[in-house]
């Protein structure tokens, strides 16, 4: 699984960094989570609000912080 992080690198980008990295870990699962920085690759993924997280390039949540329980139900079905 592949998780992308898509945001400019403000504070709630790095926090939401954080949740998706503690889900991931709690749940023993298996994915590689990378950063999507640059504005032009994150309209790629037709995010208008950040941040924003993308499973295997399906944009799961956006514009918000999200908390510990929405990422591993996120991830819970991906």
């Amino acid at each position: 699984m592949k998780i992308a992080i898509l945001g400019p690198g403000c504070a709630k980008c790095r926090k939401t960094e954080e949740v998706v990295k503690r889900a991931v870990e709690e749940m023993g699962v298996e994915a590689t989570i990378f950063k999507v920085e640059d504005i032009k690759e994150i309209m790629k993924y037709r995010v208008m609000m950040t941040p924003a997280v993308a499973v295997d390039g399906k944009v799961v949540i956006a514009g918000k912080v999200p908390s510990l329980e929405e990422v591993k139900k996120v991830l819970g079905g991906a």
